[in-house]
This record gives C-alpha cells, structure tokens and sequence, in this order.
C-alpha cells in the first residue's frame, strides 16, 4: 500500500466536520478572546464538552489559547484558518431561520460584520468596491494590489503604511465573502482598517454576535470617502 506525501487533509477535515466543533469555530470568527464557558454556551453544549473540542483543535493548530490566571481565552490561531472557515460558509447551506430573533441577527450579520480581523458583509464589500471603481485597487489573483493612487489614498485616510507593509502577513488578500458572494479585503491592510473605523467611532461592536454597528458619524463618513450609502 503506498502512502502519499501530502499533507493528511482528512485529519483537519475531522476537526472541521464535527457540528459542536464547526460552532465553535464559527464563533471565534469574530476576532476576540472567549472562555471555554462562552463558547459552550454558543455552540449549545456544556462546558467539559467544549473544552474537550477546544483540546482538540488546539491540538490540531486551529486554535490558540492564552492564560490569564485561572482562566483560559481561545481564539482562532491565524488569519489562514478564518479564512478556510469564511470559504466553508461560502458553500455551506443556509440555515432555517426559526425566531424573529435569528432572522434580525443573520440581517445584522449581512449588513456589516468582523472576519477575523477585517471587515465583511455588505460594508466590507461595499468598501472594496469602491476602492476598486476609484482605483485605488486592483485584483490580481487572491491578492489585491494597492495602486500608486492607493497608496496616497491609505496614506491622507490616517493609516501608516509603512508599518503596516512591515507585518509578517498579506498586506492586501482578496478574501471570498460567505453572503455577498464577492471578495473584501483582508490581510494586514483590511486589518488596519477595520481598527481605524473602529477608532475613528465609526462603527461599534455589538454585544453576543459578531455584527457590527455603523454610528450615525460612520454613515457620514462611509458616504465621504468610500461614497457608500447606509
């Protein structure tokens, strides 16, 4: 029996195909730290069972725990593994809406929400767009490409390029989004941007979802620079 010298795909296939693990996974695509508790509580199991999974996918490098005392805070390991999670929901089938509850979280989710560490949805998208209808951008495979014009665009907006060129990471990945069906910018770039509208007070987290909020002062602001209505 010959054995092949590719990596072991069906193994972190596993880790995926688990439903308790898939909702773990799926939560922490927002970016931030959460507890074992946190977790079980969104996945819908309780607490010893998610830490068996969280063992699991750390084990398996999808994960990354730090330690502040007593406690323990997960996230996903890298920018890699959310973007595999954001091209499994791209294929994945939609799921049936049962409460009035759910059917205003998946509106808030299209509309405008975190990747990871970027933004998604329509206002990622719609931010993308118009970088690439201005010229700002142009695509070229699975990355896009700062223009000569981009580069004064990013530079007037706030944002210090140069350090951001400096991070072991993409500078500008082209990254599938799962319910518009088109590419947002992510890697260090679409990073440094979502922290500026953040800083800026342009948008503002929203509490158990990963949904963000656009502020009356980020509708005029999205309207100025990126000519996005909201």
């Amino acid at each position: 029996m010959s054995i092949s010298p590719n990596p072991n795909i069906a193994e972190i296939a596993a880790l995926f195909g688990e439903t308790s693990r898939a909702a773990i996974l799926t939560s922490l695509l927002d970016g931030r730290l959460h507890t074992a508790s946190d977790l079980a509580y969104r996945a819908g199991i309780t607490p010893q069972t998610a830490s068996f999974h969280l063992g699991k996918l750390a084990e398996g490098g999808l994960v990354s725990v730090e330690k502040h005392g007593r406690h323990r805070y997960y996230q996903l390991a890298n920018s890699e593994v959310a973007s595999l999670l954001e091209s499994f929901l791209v294929i994945s089938p939609q799921p049936e809406v049962k409460s009035l509850k759910q059917s205003a979280q998946m509106v808030m989710l299209q509309k405008a929400r975190t990747c990871y560490d970027h933004l998604a949805g329509k206002l990622g998208v719609g931010i993308t767009d118009s970088m690439l209808d201005s010229g700002y951008l142009k695509k070229d495979g699975k990355e896009f490409v700062l223009t000569e014009a981009g580069v004064q665009f990013v530079i007037n907006f706030g944002l210090d390029l140069e350090s951001i060129k400096r991070k072991r990471r993409s500078l500008s990945h082209a990254c599938l989004d799962w319910s518009e069906r088109s590419y947002h910018l992510a890697g260090a770039l679409g990073n440094q941007f979502m922290q500026h509208f953040f800083d800026l007070g342009w948008i503002t987290p929203l509490p158990g979802i990963r949904a963000v909020k656009v502020t009356d002062q980020g509708k005029a602001g999205f309207k100025q620079y990126f000519n996005i209505s909201l």
